[in-house]
């Protein structure tokens, strides 16, 4: 059986085709040019849903993110239901899972950002990290590998539910999210992450620095440009 990946490395080199014949699908096309979130969708696709929850609970990493893509695609369930499923994979102890939770719920959850947030606002409070960061990390404003949420960049005050209750989270893992996500708002408005940075440079020190690094870098910009005039 292919082993867990332990690098972002390992998933991105791994052969999807193999690892479908291993676990019994009945087609094995995939193309490895592709990015490698088309591959992860495409190879979901070729497992039927009623394998499911044989496959979350799969000792590989990249079958339980494939089991992701499969909840994120199967019809006939709202986005609370789709989020409910989701929480253990979301929980997953690989970072490789973790990522492919997020993802594969990214488009749902842009379409309709408001009511997302309100759905993921109460996972602030759950006991795993894990858990906990998947909320500010769906709900980037850019993030990474995947569509913008306009909404977002625009008025980014939106996402305050979810970052509120995290700024002091015991996990830097998460105050990382947290970070990253004022970082992404700062492209666009940079006037409100300037006033959040401000209000929290007290009290979430790690957060205000991390995320001002994009407005100190403009800053050093236009500082090297005013001296060489």
């Amino acid at each position: 059986m292919t082993p867990e990946s332990k690098t972002l490395t390992d998933i991105l080199r791994l052969d999807f085709n193999r690892l479908l014949s291993e676990i019994g699908a009945k087609s094995t096309k995939i193309d490895p040019k592709e990015g490698i979130t088309r591959r992860m969708a495409r190879a979901a696709a070729l497992l039927p849903f009623e394998r499911f929850e044989e496959l979350r609970a799969h000792p590989n990493d990249t079958v339980r993110g494939w089991a992701a893509y499969m909840l994120a695609a199967a019809p006939g369930l709202t986005l609370a239901e789709r989020l409910n499923r989701m929480k253990p994979l979301a929980a997953d102890p690989h970072f490789g899972v973790r990522e492919w939770a997020w993802l594969a719920v990214r488009e749902e959850i842009a379409r309709d950002i408001r009511a997302s947030i309100r759905l993921l606002t109460p996972w602030t409070a759950d006991p795993s990290p894990n858990v906990r960061r998947f909320a500010s990390e769906a709900t980037r404003p850019r993030g990474v590998w995947c569509t913008h949420i306009e909404e977002l960049k625009q008025n980014p005050e939106l996402g305050l539910p979810i970052l509120e209750p995290l700024r002091l989270d015991d996990s830097r893992y998460v105050r990382d999210s947290v970070a990253n996500w004022l970082n992404d708002a700062s492209k666009t408005r940079p006037d409100w992450v300037r006033e959040i940075c401000a209000k929290w440079e007290r009290d979430a020190p790690y957060i205000a620095r991390r995320a001002s690094r994009t407005l100190s870098k403009s800053q050093a910009v236009r500082t090297v440009s005013r001296k060489s005039k």
